[in-house]
């Protein structure tokens, strides 16, 4: 849980300051504050969209006036005219990196399958479905048991979570072995660790894949934490942690009447800086071109990025039984298959995608009702006291 910072107001001269969670004092400059304005007259208080545009200001805008009004209110008057008063704690969310979501768990092949397993016959409960977010939030996929096998709802189960996406395979698609198919998942040879569609702009955040049945011993769905992999890969070869965090790869897909293309690195750091999943799938990607000593480095990096997808330290393997699915963040966790004789008897799953920002837009509005819901409570009781 993030600690929310400590404000400080100096009357004169008129300064505001923030102290974050690692103890820096920082000053807040007034054009970050007159942006920040909350009276009516300037912010719409349904959707907290500003009625006026900051980007006019005047860069040399300062703060002339800070008085301290309570424990958590000041009114602030600036340089161009404008005073108005601020509840410091709105200021709060600037200081989360995360944006309200819950920190990432890795983890590895020790993981409890109980934390990432739910009922989806539960899921219409309030407080169940956030749980399951917050789950799936924290280590990057969920396990669902108990969905009808009758066909098809796996698309009922996104747009719970989201809203399907459709692609040139369709709204969602059928997984069992076609020989000539347009794609090796539609065979019955073993699909290493990989991410799907990193040839895609945007790539599919979010995959689910639904079991309806597997009559054959083989077959077994792997998956991977990309974030534990790649914070190993960083402690063994920092330089080739940083190549392939910088150095787009072309990733390309053929098929009849479409050829996709896209260049990215294989390691993705989010805006922030951080590293929030990988784009990694060897059958569809091509070694950058570089000078002979940087094609090494990369190569070497790659290649063990790819032992550690493999390695039975980090990778689970189970079987996707009957009615169970798997929900993922296709950028973070790896998936894949081991192979399956097709002569033993029926194997057919269902996959679609939704976007990565379903569940995190869910669990925000969650948590934001349950704190608005705790307050009004909270008044309440002091009102009846």
């Amino acid at each position: 849980m993030m600690s929310e910072p400590a404000f400080h107001v100096q009357e004169s001269p008129a300064k505001v300051f923030a102290t974050n969670a690692a103890g820096t004092r920082i000053e807040l400059p007034a054009l970050w504050l007159r942006e920040r304005c909350q009276e009516p007259e300037s912010l719409d208080a349904a959707t907290q969209q500003r009625l006026f545009n900051p980007h006019n200001l005047d860069e040399d805008l300062t703060l002339v006036e800070a008085k301290l009004m309570g424990d958590q209110e000041v009114r602030l008057s600036f340089s161009d005219g404008h005073s108005g008063r601020y509840d410091l704690r709105h200021f709060v969310d600037d200081f989360d990196d995360d944006d309200g979501l819950p920190a990432p768990r890795l983890w590895d092949s020790s993981i409890d399958f109980a934390s990432i397993t739910r009922d989806w016959d539960k899921i219409d409960d309030h407080d169940y479905f956030r749980d399951t977010l917050e789950a799936y939030l924290q280590h990057g996929v969920i396990i669902l048991k108990n969905v009808p096998t009758d066909g098809g709802h796996l698309v009922d189960v996104g747009e719970t979570f989201g809203h399907v996406r459709s692609t040139n395979f369709g709204k969602y698609f059928e997984v069992c072995s076609r020989p000539e198919s347009n794609d090796l998942a539609y065979r019955s040879v073993p699909l290493a660790p990989h991410t799907d569609n990193p040839y895609r702009d945007p790539v599919p955040g979010i995959q689910l894949l639904h079991c309806l049945t597997n009559e054959t011993t083989g077959g077994l769905s792997t998956l991977v934490d990309s974030l534990a992999v790649a914070d190993q890969l960083r402690t063994e070869d920092p330089e080739g942690y940083r190549l392939l965090s910088t150095v787009p790869v072309r990733f390309r897909f053929i098929d009849d009447g479409v050829e996709l293309i896209e260049r990215r690195p294989m390691i993705h750091l989010d805006a922030m800086g951080k590293m929030d999943g990988v784009h990694y799938s060897p059958r569809l990607d091509y070694l950058p071109l570089m000078d002979e000593q940087s094609t090494k480095a990369f190569h070497r990096a790659r290649r063990r990025l790819g032992e550690l997808f493999a390695h039975p330290d980090y990778q689970i393997q189970f079987a996707l039984g009957d009615g169970e699915l798997m929900m993922f963040d296709n950028n973070r966790v790896l998936h894949g298959r081991t192979a399956y004789d097709q002569n033993e008897g029926f194997r057919h799953l269902q996959g679609c995608y939704i976007d990565r920002d379903g569940p995190t837009g869910h669990f925000r509005a969650m948590v934001k009702q349950a704190r608005a819901f705790q307050a009004t409570v909270s008044t309440e009781s002091v009102t009846a006291a």
